[in-house]
C-alpha cells in the first residue's frame, strides 16, 4: 500500500507540472490569431498541429492517467475512517478522469477533421471548429465542476478522518469551491481553480509521498471505490 501512496504522490506532483506547462505553452508560446481572417486561423492550426496534438495528449490524456493513480491513492488513505464519503468522492474522481481523457481525444480527432475540411469547405470547417470548441469546453476544458466536487468531497472526507493537515484541508475546500464556481462561464474562475490546484497538487503529493499509511488504514481494495463489508 505504501507504493500506491508514493505513486499517488508522484502523480499529483506531475499533474501540477502539467498545469504549469499548459500555462506556459498556451499563454506564451501559442498565440492564437485574433480577428476575422478565417484562413489565417486555419493556417495557424495547420502549422501548430503537431504541437497542439502533443499538448492535448499531455494536458488531457496523460493528466487523466495520472489522475486515476492519484484518485486511488487518496481513496486508500481516506477509506478506513471516512468510507462512505471517500467512496462518494472517488466516484467523481474517476468521472473526472474519463471526462479529461475524452476531451483530449475529441480535440485531437476534431482538429484533424477541421483541417481536412478547411481545404475544400472553409465555412463548414469554421462551424465545425466552433462546435468542437463548445464540446471540448463543455466536457472538461471550460468548466471544472466535476473536478471541484472531487476535491471538495475528498477534503471533507479528510476532515472527518483527520487524514490531512488543516491548512491542506482548507486549501482543498477552497480549490473545490473554486472548481464548482466555474459553473458560471468566466475565465477568471477557471484560472483561479487551475492556479490554486497547482499548489494543492504539490502539497497533497508531498503528503502522500512522505507520510506512510497507518497499518489499520491499509485495508485491501476489493473493487476500486467500493468495499464489500460482508
Amino acid at each position: 500500500m505504501s507504493n500506491l501512496q508514493k505513486f499517488g504522490g508522484m502523480a499529483a506532483i506531475s499533474q501540477a507540472l502539467i498545469y504549469i506547462l499548459a500555462f506556459i505553452v498556451y499563454g506564451a508560446v501559442l498565440q492564437y490569431p485574433t480577428g476575422s481572417d478565417l484562413m489565417h486561423k486555419f493556417q495557424f492550426l495547420a502549422d501548430k498541429q503537431l504541437l497542439l496534438s502533443v499538448m492535448n495528449l499531455i494536458v488531457y490524456v496523460l493528466f487523466g492517467i495520472l489522475l486515476a493513480v492519484m484518485v486511488l491513492a487518496v481513496h486508500e488513505r481516506l477509506k478506513a475512517k471516512a468510507g462512505a464519503l471517500s467512496r462518494f468522492a472517488c466516484v467523481f474522481g474517476f468521472l473526472w478522469v474519463g471526462l479529461v481523457i475524452a476531451s483530449g481525444m475529441i480535440d485531437n480527432i476534431g482538429m484533424a477533421a477541421v483541417l481536412k475540411l478547411s481545404e475544400t469547405e472553409p465555412e463548414q470547417a469554421r462551424i465545425m471548429w466552433l462546435t468542437l470548441n463548445v464540446i471540448v469546453d463543455g466536457i472538461g476544458g471550460g468548466n471544472e465542476i466535476v473536478g471541484g466536487l472531487w476535491v471538495l468531497l475528498l477534503s471533507l472526507a479528510a476532515r472527518k478522518g483527520q487524514a490531512l493537515t488543516k491548512p491542506l484541508l482548507y486549501l482543498g475546500l477552497f480549490v473545490g469551491a473554486a472548481g464548482i464556481s466555474t459553473i458560471y462561464p468566466a475565465d477568471v474562475l477557471t484560472e483561479i481553480f487551475g492556479l490554486s490546484q497547482i499548489v494543492w497538487f504539490i502539497w497533497i503529493g508531498l503528503a502522500l509521498y512522505r507520510q506512510p499509511l497507518d497499518e489499520q488504514d491499509a485495508m485491501p481494495v476489493n473493487d476500486l471505490c467500493y468495499e464489500n463489508n460482508q
